[in-house]
């Protein structure tokens, strides 16, 4: 099956995103891909809570949703929006960060909140508190298709392999990390954590990215790291989309999971560990 990954350069104009967006998504259509991704925050990449309040939406009134669903139908493609920001009802106003497979009718099959909030000083003046905008997810999500069973995570999940383990040992043989990672974590972690969540699952882990320079007229701008990787159940990256905005191809074969899975059977040698022992410390 062929794969297409929509690299993109977002901002903080909704509109504009979702015209970038079908753009590239057909594109990948015209390339023959049954399987299209596009990153995380798909509608809106945006620093300043007051303009987001503005153009975000519940979501039974998303504009982006709708229109990728209408695309995913008329194309009879599956579609995986990496996420959205939507309007939650949290109490504390802080919106979902939700990733949503849509299948070739336009359906919604499964939707995925993250789980882990980005909280980190990155240095230089670089620091980031999602939870203080977006309410964490509590569910593992997986859904069934006809080439395959998926794991959704997006982007800080890659970080936490207690959740790919247990998509695999649900059954998972493709796993989709959408993402919009910094540049300074990107250029350290990206490849390495995506490889290792492959090889420990023995999953092929799909990964679309934002990237480039992320303008804004409301807030500051940002950057993302981009390079949308796919990559083997045997941690080999099968296609690399580099720094700007586009389509990423690859094949995948999902008889590769088997192979890889059979060679380290590592899912089934878990084994029930007791409290650490510390030993050592001051002498008297």
């Amino acid at each position: 099956m062929q794969v297409g990954l929509v690299q993109l350069n977002g901002n903080d104009d909704p509109v504009a995103n979702l015209v970038q967006t079908e753009r590239l998504v057909r594109e990948a259509v015209s390339g023959g891909a049954k399987f299209i991704l596009t990153p995380e925050m798909t509608n809106i990449l945006c620093f300043d809570r007051s303009w987001s309040v503005q153009v975000v939406h519940k979501q039974g009134d998303d504009p982006t949703l709708r229109r990728l669903q209408e695309v995913a139908s008329e194309c009879k493609i599956w579609l995986l929006i990496g996420s959205l920001a939507i309007k939650a009802g949290d109490e504390n106003g802080r919106f979902a960060n939700r990733s949503f497979l849509i299948d070739p009718y336009g359906s919604i099959v499964a939707q995925y909140d993250k789980i882990h909030m980005f909280d980190v000083n990155l240095g230089g003046g670089e620091s980031y508190r999602e939870s203080s905008g977006y309410r964490p997810g509590e569910q593992v999500v997986l859904a069934d298709t006809p080439f395959g069973r998926i794991g959704l995570s997006v982007c800080y999940d890659i970080r936490f392999p207690n959740l790919y383990r247990a998509l695999a040992k649900a059954g998972a043989q493709i796993i989709t990390v959408p993402a919009a990672f910094t540049v300074p974590t990107g250029k350290a972690h990206w490849h390495v954590l995506l490889r290792a969540r492959a090889i420990e699952t023995g999953c092929f882990v799909l990964a679309p990215a934002q990237c480039g320079n992320n303008a804004a007229t409301h807030g500051r701008p940002r950057q993302t790291f981009g390079h949308s990787l796919v990559v083997s159940p045997w941690g080999e990256v099968l296609a690399d989309g580099g720094d700007g905005p586009g389509v990423t191809f690859a094949e995948i074969d999902l008889d590769a999971v088997a192979v890889a899975r059979g060679k380290i059977p590592a899912l089934v040698h878990d084994r029930t560990l007791g409290e650490p022992v510390i030993h050592g410390g001051n002498k008297t």
